[in-house]
């Protein structure tokens, strides 16, 4: 049934299309699973468990547009997000991305809050930015939240492999409800 529900779940080019949003909000996030094999893979060094890395874009609302396949637990949001080709995909459709700090640098149509350097603050205006942006992005959070309730993404004791089936599903679900 995971399977049929998955073929259903759109593609990110298509999800975009079909949305046409002015703009998209993108985070990534780590799904607890169970340890397989050796876990050095899917262990998150940033959670301090295994897991897997899902990428979400969602419109400015918080609607879910697309969830990623899930990849190993220990991939930086940015890497995870070169991979499944989002920056580039949304600079081609002219769609722009606001993002988290784990995605500065990514380039492209991404805009990401400002970091102070070290031993430095940031300035009135750039904090006053920042706090724009974290309420601009505050739906994602949300749709992560949702993404979440699924009991199989509190702990899943199944393969991480198989996760990707499951987002796919919910994507479906989510989308076509």
């Amino acid at each position: 049934m995971t399977g049929l529900l998955a073929d259903h779940a759109p593609t990110l080019a298509e999800a975009l299309r079909e949305a046409a949003p002015d703009y998209v909000l993108l985070d990534g996030a780590v799904a607890e699973c169970d340890q397989l094999g050796d876990g050095t893979a899917d262990y998150s060094g940033k959670k301090k468990r295994h897991g897997v890395n899902i990428q979400a874009i969602t419109g400015e609302d918080g609607t879910i547009l697309w969830f990623s396949p899930a990849l190993p637990g220990r991939t930086h949001d940015l890497t995870a997000a070169r991979e499944h080709e989002v920056v580039s995909t949304c600079e081609e459709l002219g769609i722009a991305v606001l993002a988290d700090k784990g995605y500065i640098g990514a380039g492209g149509s991404v805009e990401t809050p400002f970091k102070a350097a070290m031993g430095c603050e940031l300035t009135e205006k750039l904090r006053r930015f920042n706090k724009v942006h974290a309420r601009l992005r505050a739906p994602v959070e949300r749709a992560f939240a949702r993404l979440k309730s699924w009991r199989i993404f509190r702990h899943a004791r199944c393969s991480p492999n198989w996760l990707s089936s499951v987002t796919a599903a919910i994507l479906t679900l989510t989308v076509h409800t």
